[in-house]
C-alpha cells in the first residue's frame, strides 16, 4: 500500500439523534438512526474532527434531563 493510498478518505463522521459521533466507511450504507456529516477523510483524521467538535460525550437526552433538573431547581 502507498502513501496515497493510506491518506485516501475512506470514512466519514456521523451522528446519532443523541448527538453522539461515530466514524463510518464511506462504501458502507449509513445504518438508520444516523446521519452523514460534511466531514470525510482518513479514519485518523475524523477520529481528530469527532475530538475536536464532540466536546460533551454525554447523550443529548441526559443533557437535557439535567439542564431541566436544574432548571427546578431555580
Amino acid at each position: 500500500m502507498t502513501g496515497t493510498e493510506t491518506r485516501a478518505p475512506h470514512y466519514t463522521v456521523v451522528r446519532n439523534a443523541e448527538d453522539q459521533y461515530s466514524v463510518w466507511p464511506l462504501a458502507r450504507e449509513i445504518p438508520a438512526g444516523w446521519t452523514a456529516s460534511d466531514f470525510v477523510g482518513t479514519r485518523d483524521e475524523c477520529l481528530d474532527h469527532i475530538e475536536r467538535i464532540w466536546t460533551d460525550p454525554r447523550p443529548r437526552s441526559v443533557r437535557e434531563a439535567m439542564r431541566d433538573r436544574e432548571g427546578d431547581r431555580s
